[in-house]
């Protein structure tokens, strides 16, 4: 660490801020009181956030502090094609309008906590939820780190190297989620989106000003692009259409099957509040893409990220003075600590429900299931730390590709077990199966890049591996529904 590289009015605004959502994070626990020996209690909140606590919520675990930091920097290296994350999430609200009331009716009349337990309840036996949690566990893993490595590039943007700043974060994490559960980062998200808000706009508002206008911002990137041949612009090229649109609608039908973004669903108080939060979280696709912006004003501002995901720091350091570039490093951090929380959380109420309950101990009382959980929340955000540690920041980047090809395979046996009764474990089980082993073998195939191209002919069709995976996890699922008809 070189302290002379430390701008102290930067660092005394970022750790303020810091500090004043610690203490919200440990005084959640008294906020909506309730019995914190129940899962449902520590892990969803008691299923009693409205409205507007839900917008905060479920805007706050999905849009990250790794979204801030690594959309600007698609958008800073290949230009349009980086902006796939926009119609990803146009597209995803319809699907939750449609699909996540139902799921939480089903889930609250029969105390589901997790997908894993609405598959249970549907299909019976327990290796087949078990499958189904296991994927939403390793899928969220390096999710929860790439938020570590979001606030490691913000911290070090303040001069700040090294794994401490990170050990410390952890501890703090670890022991609001521990001792308030969902209500911390539910009161967490309340500040975070506000802070994310003001600096989003003060940064589309000043950064063009300064530059000469959007006009000339387009005009830079353009120029750089254009320099740099190949296929990025600022104009998608004919060749990435389907890329492009595959990975926005993979992506989209992936969202909401993480367990996080589950955990934010059904910590809400009536399928009501759902439907209202789908029509009004498209703000959050608003904010996303004057985020993706930023990209384009660090190439007009002559910023020189290596790696690009330095860009949004150095631009803000180049352009704002040190008190904003603390706050909203603050803002960018604090982004972390909301979605990792909900994380930890989601991926510990599945071990807890769907592992140690079926499988080890299937006499576990109330108590001991909320308890086995709040540790096990404790291990999985050890493990992403250890992720950022002892392993290259590329491999969490590459494993989180691969989780988003993974978490789609369960939609069939969450979302398609809602509106049919013919699906049985066995055709799910073998859909999910080819789906898995389909898109792994492909993302390895690609050095684990997110598309893979079809040959037909001399026909070329770039596409979105989860989406491949998936359709094959369709077909092969219908195969065997027809061959093995459920047993009435």
């Amino acid at each position: 660490m070189n302290i002379d590289a430390i701008n102290p009015i930067a660092m005394a605004v970022f750790l303020a801020f810091f500090a004043f959502v610690t203490i919200l994070g440990f005084v959640a626990s008294r906020w909506k009181r309730g019995d914190l020996t129940q899962l449902h209690e520590w892990g969803l909140g008691g299923r009693q956030f409205g409205g507007v606590i839900t917008w905060f919520l479920v805007g706050g675990d999905f849009y990250t502090a790794y979204t801030v930091i690594a959309v600007p920097a698609l958008v800073y290296s290949v230009g349009a094609y980086g902006f796939f994350a926009l119609p990803y999430t146009i597209i995803v609200y319809p699907v939750v309008f449609a699909i996540m009331p139902k799921l939480w009716e089903v889930c609250h009349r029969k105390n589901h906590i997790t997908a894993a337990d609405f598959v249970q309840g549907e299909h019976g036996g327990k290796w087949f939820p078990a499958a189904i949690a296991i994927t939403g566990i390793i899928a969220t893993m390096p999710y929860i780190a790439l938020q570590l490595i979001g606030m490691q590039v913000v911290i070090k943007g303040l001069g700040v190297s090294g794994e401490l700043p990170l050990i410390i974060a952890f501890l703090v994490l670890a022991f609001y989620t521990y001792s308030s559960g969902l209500r911390a980062p539910a009161m967490i998200a309340f500040v975070k989106d506000i802070m994310i808000y003001i600096v989003v706009i003060a940064a589309v508002w000043i950064i063009p000003e300064k530059l000469g206008g959007y006009g000339s911002v387009f005009d830079a990137a353009d120029s750089y692009f254009t320099a740099k041949g190949g296929v990025t612009g600022i104009l998608l090229k004919p060749t990435q259409f389907t890329a492009f649109a595959s990975l926005a609608l993979g992506s989209a039908l992936a969202a909401f099957m993480y367990p996080h973004t589950l955990t934010g669903i059904l910590s809400s108080k009536s399928a009501k509040t759902i439907k209202m939060n789908a029509v009004f979280l498209p703000a959050y696709t608003v904010l996303l893409g004057l985020i993706a912006l930023l990209g384009y004003m660090a190439i007009a501002a002559g910023v020189q990220a290596s790696p690009a995901s330095d860009v949004v720091p150095t631009l803000f350091n180049k352009i704002f003075p040190a008190w904003f570039v603390g706050f909203a490093a603050a803002a960018i951090a604090i982004s972390a600590l909301v979605p990792a929380a909900i994380m930890s959380i989601g991926a510990a109420n599945l071990f807890t429900r769907n592992l140690w309950r079926p499988l080890v101990n299937p006499n576990i009382t109330d108590e001991q299931e909320s308890k086995n959980a709040k540790v096990v929340s404790l291990f999985v955000k050890l493990g992403a730390l250890s992720f950022i540690i002892f392993l290259p920041t590329q491999f969490a980047i590459d494993l989180q590709l691969l989780g988003g090809v993974w978490i789609l395979q369960i939609f069939p046996a969450v979302v398609f077990s809602l509106y049919t009764k013919r699906l049985s474990t066995v055709p799910l089980f073998f859909g999910w199966v080819t789906g898995i082993v389909l898109g792994t073998t492909l993302a390895f195939m690609q050095n684990l890049k997110p598309v893979y191209t079809l040959h037909f002919g001399d026909f070329a069709l770039p596409l979105y591996i989860g989406l491949i995976a998936f359709a094959a996890n369709i077909v092969v699922t219908a195969i065997f529904t027809v061959i093995l008809p459920k047993k009435k």
